[in-house]
């Protein structure tokens, strides 16, 4: 059994005792716990087969791996899907039972299995599943189709299940009774690929409005009536790192969250037992309205059960024969603070030795952290807001960064490989002063101490 103790791992984000893990997949709260499922091949720490893992948890930073939801069977892999709570026994196997809704992704063995989609269900709340004896439940439509996301739309009372097609091709599908379903339309986001997700937030006029994303980041806001989506917005992305995918929310979530989280794909973990991490679980919401509006994402509020030892500086005047620099033991960190245009052309930042930039003139934010395969593709810099100053939050683990800018407005998922460092950070510039206010650098706790 793993330590979570190993040179590399993660300390406050999830990764699996052993093997691969990819997607996020069945994310569900019901009487008080976090329910995480997660692809994973437990034969190799490679891509390979595919299990649902399944880890619990009672505040999305403490997991528990419990033991595993779904195993290979005759009609393929388990890749990727959701789950939902049935409070009204809508499929007959009891109230409140949980829902998981899969793909089997078929063999070309044969004679060749296609991908279709299938259902698992538990009544035991989560400790034991059962697949569903008359799978599958969505029968092959076209090329690999795959990643059920299942949501209930309480204003028409029924059912969507939101699949992936083939290029950028997705569509909708409604049901009453979560087994029989029926087709809506097809929907199209250019440059995005596979792992949809299909959620309802209320936007900053109080306006219910739903979001349709795909695994790369790139979403659509607009209307759902129930019977048709129908985009408002051109398509954005809403993490402009090289190492945000497969993102998917949590469904049931209490007090009208709503939380993400996402594989963090790329990093690399040499001579280690586990492969992959996921990101921290993030809350969503909508800044804007109508054709502007847009997601922003912010660290989830439990966060803070994790802050130590708190480093403060209420301003800092960096030049170029001045840099500013913090040290402490922790590899662990919650930073944040305020950066002011003035009249240099950018600040520059050492992040336990990976290079994070703050261009002024080009209104950009790059790094370029080592140690990281690209299996995103390749992002532009991120585009930061045009204002006199900007609101930072950085959050470092092992072997991770996520940025936050504007509490969330803007986001963006790095992976890395650590090296040698003396300081945790450092920030530069040149070409003028850089001020630096409401410095705040957390030490944090690792959740596998405890």
């Amino acid at each position: 059994m793993s330590s979570y103790s190993e040179l590399h791992r993660p300390q406050f984000h999830f990764s699996a005792k052993k093997n691969w893990i990819n997607d996020p997949n069945g994310l569900v709260y019901h009487d008080g716990i976090w329910h995480l499922f997660f692809q994973h091949n437990i034969e190799a720490p490679t891509w390979g087969p595919m299990w649902w893992g399944h880890a619990v948890s009672n505040d999305l930073l403490h997991w528990r791996q419990l033991d595993h939801a779904l195993h290979p069977d005759e009609m393929g892999s388990m890749f990727s899907g959701s789950a939902v709570i049935d409070h009204h026994n809508a499929a007959g196997f009891g109230k409140d039972a949980m829902l998981l809704f899969y793909t089997a992704a078929g063999s070309h063995a044969k004679p060749a299995r296609p991908f279709v989609q299938c259902l698992a269900f538990s009544v035991d709340g989560g400790q034991t599943f059962t697949k569903y004896a008359h799978n599958p439940i969505v029968d092959w439509m076209q090329a690999d189709n795959r990643d059920p996301k299942v949501v209930w739309d309480a204003a028409s009372q029924k059912w969507v299940m939101a699949l992936y097609l083939e290029d950028e091709r997705y569509c909708l599908l409604s049901s009453s009774d979560l087994k029989e379903w029926s087709h809506l339309q097809d929907i199209v986001l250019p440059g995005t690929y596979e792992c949809p997700d299909f959620f309802p937030l209320v936007d900053e006029d109080g306006v219910d409005r739903w979001v349709f994303s795909g695994a790369g980041s790139g979403y659509l806001v607009g209307q759902f009536d129930g019977n048709k989506f129908v985009a408002e917005t051109e398509l954005s992305h809403y993490d402009g790192g090289p190492n945000n995918y497969a993102a998917q929310t949590w469904s049931n979530a209490p007090d009208g969250r709503c939380i993400q989280i996402s594989w963090m794909a790329g990093g690399l973990y040499p001579e280690m037992p586990f492969n992959q991490q996921l990101s921290i679980p993030v809350e969503l919401y909508l800044l804007g309205t109508g054709s502007s509006a847009r997601l922003a994402r912010r660290p989830v509020s439990e966060l803070t059960e994790l802050h130590g030892r708190k480093i403060e500086v209420d301003q800092q005047v960096i030049d170029n024969s001045s840099p500013f620099s913090v040290k402490t033991d922790s590899r662990l960190l919650d930073i944040s603070f305020k950066i002011a245009r003035n009249t240099t052309k950018g600040l520059y930042l050492l992040i336990r030795g990976q290079y994070l930039a703050f261009d002024w003139a080009e209104n950009t934010m790059t790094m370029t952290p080592s140690g990281t395969v690209k299996m995103v593709g390749d992002k532009p810099p991120v585009k930061i807001p045009d204002a006199t100053s900007l609101l930072v939050r950085i959050l470092v683990d092992v072997t991770s960064v996520e940025v936050f800018l504007n509490d969330g407005e803007i986001s963006a998922s790095y992976c890395f490989l650590p090296g040698g460092y003396e300081s945790a950070i450092e920030m530069h510039t040149y070409s003028g002063p850089q001020v630096i206010e409401n410095f705040e650098m957390h030490e944090l706790k690792s959740v596998w101490a405890e």
